[in-house]
């Protein structure tokens, strides 16, 4: 029987002080995230910003990459906070881009299906009540669920089940997909979303996590006969180091699994992947983009740690009181945030159209390094509402 082992938070001292966070910190800290929305509006009603900025500027393109939903679902943020109708209206706006991309297959061939409409669509459903939103996300999960198979038990991130480079990969990213299953099923009343979704996590769980807790980003699995291949990577440094935003997917996407399921393995497993990331943070608790790296002159990627902090949150939700680990990660949550606030975020930039400085896209392929990230963007804001209010996810 393999064994995942623990490693434990090895400086937990750090993490034993909670920051000094007020509510009107995280009241300003929002409204900075706001101005920038705000300032975004008119370029990103019928566009959207891509992946990652260009010498620091979002371009604006259709409805066509994996990240659109980001800034959708910093919209419905925007809206929550504040109630004001000119998010949402933008927001609702953006559902016709989101129902003809799935009615006419338009960038569908992938797993990210889950992204694109939990934080669009069913962020839509569950504050306004729409029921062409809901139509609009058990479409999506339909889709979704092209791409599972039974025998490997998996959804296969990207191209066709014969591609000869993409056959039978499956990425820790999906783990954040999966809600999409999850809520299709409770919503529908079958049981074929969970169930995929489920057997997907456990693979993950089984393949992706390697033994010392770090994770492969892809692992290959036969989709015909059920076998594991191997583990590589696209995005990080070497197939066998731990490129830090997949650690993170994996530090929220487990609990949110967990969520669905009553699986507490997945908390138990979701812990030792959060001890992984914490124990190579640097000083300002900042990842770099591999966590490979814990010094030294290679990027951060800002982003990470934002996921991680939205994480980090959600899984110190399903721990008991009496798990001292529930403190330390809710702290170590606040240190993120605060360290992005204070270093990361645009506020000193005299012309910005993103919030989050200093993030990765995918620097082996020489993409988005240094830059803002729409998704680093989300994320970070998504923490900052998790620590202002009692939020119920969209997730």
């Amino acid at each position: 029987m393999r064994e995942v082992f623990n490693e434990g938070i090895r400086n937990a001292a750090r993490f034993a002080e909670q920051p000094v966070m007020t509510k009107e910190y995280l009241k300003e800290a929002i409204a900075n995230v706001l101005t920038i929305v705000d300032s975004n509006l008119e370029a990103f009603t019928y566009q959207y910003p891509a992946p990652a900025s260009v010498n620091n500027v979002y371009p604006a393109i259709d409805n066509v990459e994996w990240t659109s939903s980001f800034w959708t679902g910093m919209l419905w943020l925007a809206y929550e906070v504040t109630g004001d109708s000119k998010y949402r209206g933008v927001a609702e706006i953006q559902l016709e881009s989101y129902k003809r991309r799935v009615e006419e297959r338009i960038e569908t061939g992938t797993h990210d299906l889950g992204f694109l409409y939990t934080l669009s669509s069913v962020a839509a459903f569950k504050l306004t009540d729409s029921q062409t939103a809901k139509e609009i996300s058990i479409k999506a999960a339909d889709l979704l669920m092209e791409r599972y198979f039974d025998k490997a038990g998996i959804i296969q991130a990207w191209g066709a089940p014969d591609d000869p480079v993409n056959g039978g990969r499956m990425i820790i990213d999906c783990l954040m997909n999966l809600p999409l299953l999850y809520w299709a099923s409770e919503q529908t009343g079958d049981g074929k979303y969970y169930e995929a979704a489920y057997s997907h996590a456990k693979m993950a769980e089984k393949y992706i996590i390697r033994e010392d807790s770090s994770s492969y980003h892809t692992y290959f699995m036969d989709i015909y006969t059920g076998q594991p291949k191997y583990g590589s990577t696209v995005q990080g440094y070497s197939d066998d180091s731990c490129w830090a935003r997949g650690q993170a997917w994996g530090i929220y996407g487990f609990p949110l699994s967990y969520k669905y399921t009553g699986d507490y393995s997945l908390i138990e497993l979701g812990k030792k992947v959060a001890n992984y990331f914490l124990n190579r943070l640097p000083e300002d608790s900042i990842a770099y983009w591999d966590l490979i790296f814990t010094s030294g002159p290679e990027e951060r990627d800002s982003s990470s740690s934002a996921i991680a902090a939205c994480g980090l949150l959600e899984l110190s939700k399903y721990l008991p009181v009496t798990d001292s680990d529930k403190r330390l990660y809710e702290n170590a949550s606040l240190h993120i945030v605060k360290s992005l606030t204070e270093n990361y975020t645009s506020k000193a930039v005299s012309e910005k159209n993103g919030v989050l400085l200093h993030g990765v896209y995918a620097k082996p392929h020489n993409k988005g390094i240094d830059e803002y990230t729409i998704w680093g963007d989300y994320y970070y804001f998504e923490a900052l509402v998790r620590l202002m209010k009692d939020w119920k996810l969209y997730w």
